[in-house]
């Protein structure tokens, strides 16, 4: 049975990683996000939103537990997932987790460029 958590900051690669992993591996890919996005129908911005950081996170968390059960997947956390509630710990009693660490240099360029799309940075300067 093969259960792998990848954890990192937002634009770490989770997601991309993530999905080439799977398939090598020859197992299912959940990206965390997605999976909220579509049991909602609505996007993790529009959840921010509506529920506030707090509101979102307990949703994370509980969707967290969900896939959790699931075998043979590779899943992609949202970047502040590990951070809240016992979300570390949890994933390291279910199954395998993976850090990806990247140069803080790297995620300044990958995230200046995709601001919008992250509820967390949408009206913040480059500083």
């Amino acid at each position: 049975m093969v259960r792998i958590f990848l954890t990192g900051y937002m634009g770490a690669g989770k997601t991309t990683l993530g999905k080439a992993f799977a398939r090598k591996l020859n197992v299912a890919f959940i990206d965390l996000d997605w999976y909220i996005e579509e049991r909602f129908h609505k996007t993790v911005g529009e959840l921010f939103a509506e529920r506030g950081e707090t509101g979102f996170r307990e949703l994370e968390r509980n969707i967290l537990h969900e896939v959790a059960e699931f075998e043979n997947v590779v899943i992609s956390t949202g970047g502040g997932a590990p951070c809240f509630f016992d979300n570390m710990e949890f994933m390291n009693r279910a199954g395998k987790t993976v850090f990806l660490d990247v140069h803080p240099d790297v995620l300044f360029r990958r995230l200046r460029v995709a601001k919008q799309q992250r509820p967390i940075l949408q009206g913040k300067e480059d500083d």
